[in-house]
């Protein structure tokens, strides 16, 4: 486990030598927000940097503040692209344009959000929201944009997917058919939250088994003060005199867990990784299913899942 200074440290010494091309799905606020700040001021600025979110607003504040370089030569790019991933059509607009768009993705982090402990709520597509927006668009994200990631390991360089999540509170799954949860009486929020993280585990291998010139990674940010307790549901506003001391007393600050995000971006090993919230190497300690024959079985029927579920016919 690398020391914090450490983490720094090697974060200070990255020097690319063309500039690279970095995707934050999330990237309007909290720990999204954070990394964007950091990469680009370990570039100083000069990249392709996109923010892809829904907050057009919070976007253009974060990106006017970014280092500009001095050169205008077009090696450089900070822009915004809207996108609600709660969708898989909006998702899939938005993948297709970056892939017609763009000539490589070095840096994919992805860290949208979202939090609901309530019944299900589920979308257009009839995908549970939290589940859409926590497992279904991270994996139909990774996957649509894999040719450009390829491109970019094919010239040498860095390629490299971040999933800010968490590895180590997933559950094993209780119905091999009824991975969505649709099943009557089958759902909870509190379920589909921890089902978010085994999916996520799961699918994050099996990206780096079938792409190994490309580094998957699936990291547990740790606690972190951002406004993911603000929510205006009456439970929450009943808690925040409780939750906000103790967030300000042991929550580390966005800032320092960008740190680790970039570490873990730009240090990732080809293939799966699994990290924890210092940047450790956990292997599979507190994965659900810790028998490799047990985790392919359950990982190929997910994976094959999931591919309907997001590419419908």
């Amino acid at each position: 486990m690398p020391t914090f200074s450490t983490v720094k440290t090697s974060n200070a010494s990255y020097s690319p030598a063309s500039p690279p091309v970095a995707l934050f799905f999330g990237g309007t606020s909290g720990i999204g927000k954070a990394t964007v700040e950091a990469f680009a001021r370990y570039t100083d600025g000069e990249a392709h940097i996109i923010i892809l979110g829904r907050n057009r607003t919070a976007a253009e504040g974060i990106l006017s503040s970014l280092p500009r370089p001095k050169q205008e030569d077009g090696s450089w790019k900070h822009e915004f692209v809207a996108c609600d991933t709660s969708l898989m059509k909006n998702v899939e607009a938005v993948t297709r344009r970056l892939l017609g768009s763009l000539p490589k993705i070095n840096f994919l982090a992805i860290s949208s959000g979202h939090v609901s402990l309530l019944g299900r709520k589920d979308t257009e597509e009839g995908i549970d929201n939290s589940l859409a927006v926590r497992y279904y668009s991270r994996w139909k994200i990774t996957n649509d944009l894999l040719p450009l990631l390829r491109k970019a390991a094919e010239l040498g360089e860095p390629a490299s997917v971040l999933n800010v999540l968490d590895p180590t509170r997933g559950i094993t799954v209780e119905e091999t058919d009824d991975f969505g949860l649709k099943k009557p009486g089958k759902y909870s929020g509190f379920k589909a939250t921890q089902l978010s993280m085994t999916y996520t585990d799961l699918a994050m291998e099996e990206f780096g088994l079938r792409e190994p010139t490309i580094a998957f990674t699936h990291i547990l940010p740790g606690f972190v003060n951002t406004n993911v307790f603000s929510s205006n549901h009456w439970a929450m506003q009943l808690a925040r005199p409780i939750v906000k001391p103790i967030i300000w007393a042991f929550a580390m600050s966005p800032a320092v867990c960008a740190e680790n995000m970039i570490y873990a971006l730009l240090n990732a090993e080809k293939g799966y990784n699994r990290r924890g919230e210092k940047v450790e190497d956990l292997g599979f300690k507190s994965h659900p299913y810790p028998d490799e024959k047990r985790r392919a079985e359950i990982r190929q029927k997910l994976w094959e899942h999931t591919v309907k579920e997001v590419y419908p016919s």
